[in-house]
This record gives C-alpha cells, structure tokens and sequence, in this order.
C-alpha cells in the first residue's frame, strides 16, 4: 500500500477529505495491520467531483457487482452520489470512501476538530480527532468494535495527550 500516493493524490485535486479508521488511527497513534485507507469526505457535488477525478488518477476500480466492475473513469460524472460508502481498488492500495460515518454528525464539526498531520515522508493529510474516532467505534455493534483501540483512544483522552 502506498499511502503518500493515495493522499498526495486527494490533497493535489483538493479534495475535502477526512482520514478516518485504521491507517488514521495507525499514522497517528500505533502500528497495525490494516488493508485499506477510509476517507470521509465532504458531500458536496464539487467535492465529489474532485473526488472522483482522484480516483480516476489513481486508476481507481469499482463496481456494484462482480459484473460491472471497471476503471472508475468509465463512470458517469457524480457516481459517488448513489451510495453512502463505496470500497475501491487501485495499483496503490484499497481505498474506502464514505459520504457520512455512523456515530459522527456533520463533516464540517469533525473538520473543524480534525488534526492536520503528516506521513513519515511528509505528506501532508487531516485526521479525524481521537475524540471522534472513539466516537466511531463506540456507534459499531459489539463485534465490529475494536476494544484495544477503543481502550487506547479513552486512556489518550483522560490523560489529556
């Protein structure tokens, strides 16, 4: 997975994106295997747009079934309108993007609590903040929660890091 070329990528079409899940919670706190990058973006039609022309560039796949699967620059303009999360494959990785996140309410409140950070090869990107990552896995039903991360995220906060 090459993350510096999945995030200069979206931060060179400026796209509105929050980093969220494992490789947020993996560049910022502690290693862990994880198998893709989640973004949350801002759902807009121009943000969308920009999104889109990303994915493109990152000669990004997706498709509703098995059979129409293609190269997402086949697809008509504002696709990422249809669905709230897609689950995408490029040559630099697997990439998730959601138009909303269960336990968070609007993009713009999390942006505005978000962390700008950097890669270990300096690319810039903005993180969802520990508060709201908690937030995240608390709204996932028992299974889905990852209880070690959970128990990180309240220890960093009560210690107030």
């Amino acid at each position: 997975m090459n993350i510096d070329a999945i995030l200069a990528a979206m931060n060179h079409h400026d796209v509105r994106y929050l980093l969220i899940g494992g490789m947020n919670f993996m560049l910022r706190h502690r290693p862990l295997l994880t198998y893709d990058v989640d973004f949350w973006i801002e759902d807009t039609e121009k943000n969308r747009a920009r999104c889109e022309q990303t994915l493109a560039n990152l000669d990004a796949e997706w498709g509703s079934t098995d059979d129409n699967w293609a190269p997402v620059s086949e697809l008509p303009t504002d696709w990422l309108a249809k669905q709230a999360v897609y689950c995408l494959n490029s040559p630099h990785g697997a990439i998730d993007i959601m138009r909303s996140v269960n336990g968070l309410d609007a993009w713009q409140e999390s942006w505005q609590k978000s962390l700008e950070e950097k890669t270990a090869a300096g690319t810039h990107y903005r993180g969802l903040s520990d508060n709201d990552m908690l937030k995240c896995q608390l709204a996932l039903s028992k299974p889905q929660q990852k209880h070690e991360r959970i128990r990180f995220l309240r220890e960093i906060l009560q210690s107030g890091e």
